[in-house]
């Protein structure tokens, strides 16, 4: 079995709001969750993200895909822990052809503080943070396989090609 990426993002209270005034999705009422009606204990949350939740974001690179995401919330009296993991497939545009791609996504991140323990606040939205568990778990370059571009831009490609290195400037 391979191991899991696993990551520890530190956030403030001011860094977990940033993040909800910023995320287009928080109209989302599903991924939101009510701390105050929760009872201490361990809580799980069960969501897939899909096209329709990847398209709600703005300026994504993600087109789209299918990802089982779960969140497990530790509620405590002075605070909570949170720790999500996503296991699926997303869609980006490859670097090269510049065709949709599909890109495999498994990976767990826990959030929390320096003192392990979030501040409690009245809500979470989980959306932002699903989708940044997703986005920063997927490669920075987007290309396919040798020979898996499109045939069409691969040809393109290969005619801009500089087949000699060019001559160095002289100084």
């Amino acid at each position: 079995m391979a191991e899991k990426n696993v990551k520890y993002l530190h956030m403030s209270k001011k860094s977990s709001t940033f993040a909800a005034d910023f995320a287009p999705m928080s109209e989302q009422n599903h991924y939101i969750v009510d701390l105050k009606r929760l009872s201490l204990g361990v809580h799980t949350f069960d969501y897939q993200l899909d096209k329709e939740f990847f398209a709600s974001v703005e300026k994504t690179e993600i087109l789209g895909g299918e990802v089982a995401c779960k969140a497990v919330l530790s509620l405590r009296e002075e605070g909570y822990e949170l720790s999500l993991s996503v296991r699926g497939t997303v869609f980006v545009v490859c670097d090269r052809c510049l065709d949709p791609m599909p890109l495999e996504v498994d990976a767990c991140d826990e959030l929390m503080n320096d003192d392990a323990v979030m501040p409690l606040d009245d809500a979470l939205d989980l959306s932002w943070l699903a989708y940044e568990t997703v986005s920063i778990n997927i490669p920075v370059v987007h290309s396919h396989q040798p020979g898996e571009c499109n045939a069409q831009m691969d040809l393109l490609l290969h005619d801009h090609l500089c087949d000699e290195p060019e001559p160095e400037d002289k100084v």
